[in-house]
C-alpha cells in the first residue's frame, strides 16, 4: 500500500458511507447518525465540521476523519473516524490519525488533539494510546439500541 490523504472531495462520500458494518460500527464512527450512513447524513456532518480528511491508496478511498472542534491555537477534537472493512489491521488508521494530528498542528496550530472513543471499539482503545493519547475521563452515554456504554475521551499534548 501507497497511502495518501488530502481534503474530502463529493464523490468520496458514497463509498465512505458503505464503511460502517453495521450499527454499532456506524454509533463509534457518528453517534447521531442512523443505521445504514446515508451521503445525506454524512454531507450534513461535514459541513458542520473542520478538516474532513480521506486516506487514499492508488486512487480508492481507505478510511475519513475530521474535526468537531478545531480551535485556532487551542483544542482540535478528532471525530468521524472510519476505516474501509478490507483495509483494517493494516495500518491505515494509524496513518489517518498521525496525518490528523500534524492537520491540527499545522492548520490550526492546536495545543492539544482530542479523541472519544466508546468502550466496546477495541481497536479504537488499543490504538489511540499506541500513539501518544492519554485517558482523561469516561463518560456516560447510551448507545443507538439504548444501552449503557462508556465514551473514553483521550488527549495528546502537542508541542
Amino acid at each position: 500500500m501507497y497511502l495518501t490523504h488530502r481534503p474530502i472531495q463529493p464523490g468520496d462520500i458514497p463509498a465512505i458511507c458503505n464503511f460502517p458494518q453495521g450499527a454499532d460500527e456506524l454509533f463509534y464512527m457518528f453517534p447521531k447518525a442512523t443505521y445504514p450512513l446515508t451521503p445525506v447524513q454524512l454531507s450534513d456532518a461535514i459541513a458542520q465540521r473542520s478538516g474532513s480528511t480521506v486516506v487514499v491508496d492508488k486512487g480508492t478511498v481507505l478510511a475519513f476523519a475530521n474535526f468537531y472542534k478545531a480551535e485556532h491555537g487551542g483544542v482540535c477534537a478528532l471525530g468521524n473516524v472510519v476505516v474501509a472493512p478490507a483495509a483494517r489491521g493494516r495500518g491505515v488508521a494509524r496513518y489517518l490519525v498521525t496525518a490528523m494530528i500534524d492537520l491540527a498542528r499545522q492548520q490550526y496550530a492546536a495545543r492539544e488533539v482530542w479523541v472519544s472513543c466508546f468502550n466496546h471499539n477495541t481497536a479504537g482503545l488499543l490504538l489511540y494510546p499506541q500513539l501518544g493519547f492519554i485517558p482523561f475521563g469516561i463518560e456516560e452515554r447510551q448507545a443507538w439500541d439504548g444501552t449503557r456504554v462508556a465514551l473514553v475521551q483521550m488527549k495528546q499534548l502537542l508541542s
